[in-house]
């Protein structure tokens, strides 16, 4: 992980409820930043920010977590 993204909490997360997929969200402070997610029903990738005016790099290293971490495939 890169200098940036270690001073924030990265978390792996799925949702089953309101959607169906997984992605990782990037909070500070207990506060959500971004959201990077892949949904299996839409068959879409999103990224959502939650703040304003982030750092390019943040969003580049999260995307870049986002492709590590998570499996590119749609799930059925």
């Amino acid at each position: 992980m890169s200098e940036l993204l270690s001073k924030y909490d990265v978390v792996i997360a799925s949702d089953v409820s309101d959607r169906d997929g997984i992605g990782i969200e990037v909070s500070l402070n207990d506060e959500l930043v971004l959201e990077i997610f892949r949904d299996d029903t839409k068959k879409k990738r999103e990224v959502t920010l939650y703040k304003k005016d982030l750092q390019l790099e943040l969003i580049e290293e999260s995307i870049e977590k986002f492709k590590k971490d998570i499996p590119w495939e749609f799930q059925d």
